[in-house]
């Protein structure tokens, strides 16, 4: 069965009688990822779901990577004292360790956390910038060997992607460009095996934002930042034309650098401005035609470049964009759902890996 024939049938199985009901699950055997795909497959955790034993056989069978979603960033290990903890991120890493699984870091400088500690420093450069240096060598250095890949800096292109965001990093180390750099020659002390990427999102979304994450890279590198690696979060609207997603993947590659597909999933819901009113099987197909690109994209990718491909969950129920007042328990942004069945899109991320 050809790819295009799976994901039909995948697609008139998922979405029955009325347009708006539920999605049923596939009930056949379904390929196990990390076997298919010739790079690794990689998804976000929380330590709450390391005895999960639904998301642990899930993440057996399927994956070879791991992502710590929240304790990993600055936000839980440094303290309003300055001191840090590592509880939750070593429960992670010796869980990686212990199941064979690739540990990636994220992440280690984020505009979105601006940390009290590093707020009241900001008058003064000499101590921000010693501070600074010292979290990124402590937190990177703590897993060195193990982590294969930092995020080194996360989400430096502003929301609407026609600048930069100015944050607590850049007002005090005086500048954009000065705490990237300075962020990305830390890391490299400190884990000078590792893969060191920038990783921002939208980018396949909005064409202006991902060229100024492009020109924002080609600066960095003349600049001497060692950069070695380069993130799309490809948190995935639906509804972008078809065809967008490939041609960014083709501009990321052009610098011959690794590509990580860092964050992956595909809300099915609207936007939060008008409610949407197509039926649930039509949003379906707009999830998988788009999720469907974005693995045909990196599979299309030199394999150098092919440093992993992640999902930000395992099932529905681990999503962030089912976290909330607001979540009426219908999303289904990921490839299995909260029994840990297939989705649909687990068939199309499937159906592109498969040889």
């Amino acid at each position: 069965m050809s790819r295009r024939t799976l994901l039909a049938s995948t697609l008139a199985l998922a979405a029955c009688g009325s347009g708006e009901a539920a999605v049923v699950p596939i009930e056949r055997p379904v390929p196990s990822l990390k076997s298919i795909a010739p790079f690794p497959i990689g998804a976000a955790c929380m330590t709450g779901q390391l005895s999960d034993r639904v998301w642990f056989n899930l993440v057996s069978e399927h994956f070879s990577q791991l992502t710590a979603d929240w304790e990993m960033k600055m936000e839980y290990i440094l303290q309003r004292d300055g001191s840090f903890r590592f509880d939750a991120p070593d429960r992670i890493a010796a869980f990686a360790r212990d199941q064979n699984l690739r540990l990636f870091g994220h992440t280690l400088i984020w505009y979105a956390q601006s940390h009290p500690w590093f707020e009241a420093l900001t008058g003064d450069r000499a101590r921000f910038a010693a501070e600074y240096d010292r979290y990124i060598a402590t937190v990177a250095g703590r897993w060195r060997g193990q982590v294969v890949g930092w995020d080194v800096v996360n989400e430096a292109v502003s929301e609407d992607g026609r600048g930069l965001r100015d944050c607590v990093w850049s007002q005090g180390l005086g500048g954009i460009d000065a705490y990237i750099l300075r962020a990305f020659e830390q890391a490299k002390l400190a884990a000078p095996e590792a893969v060191l990427f920038l990783n921002d999102y939208n980018l396949e979304n909005n064409p202006v934002k991902g060229a100024t994450y492009l020109h924002l890279v080609e600066r960095l590198l003349k600049a001497g930042a060692p950069i070695t690696g380069l993130g799309t979060q490809s948190h995935l609207d639906i509804d972008i034309p078809a065809g967008q997603i490939t041609v960014f993947m083709r501009e990321l590659a052009q610098f011959g650098l690794p590509i990580h597909v860092s964050e992956l999933d595909a809300s099915l819901r609207d936007d939060g401005r008008l409610p949407d009113l197509r039926p649930r099987r039509q949003r379906i197909e707009r999830q998988t035609a788009r999720v469907a690109e974005l693995a045909e994209a990196f599979m299309a990718l030199p394999r150098a470049q092919q440093f992993a491909f992640t999902t930000w969950g395992v099932r529905d129920i681990d999503s962030w964009l089912r976290r909330g007042d607001k979540d009426d328990g219908q999303d289904s942004p990921l490839l299995f759902d909260a029994e840990g069945r297939a989705n649909p899109m687990f068939h199309a991320v499937a159906s592109s890996f498969s040889p």
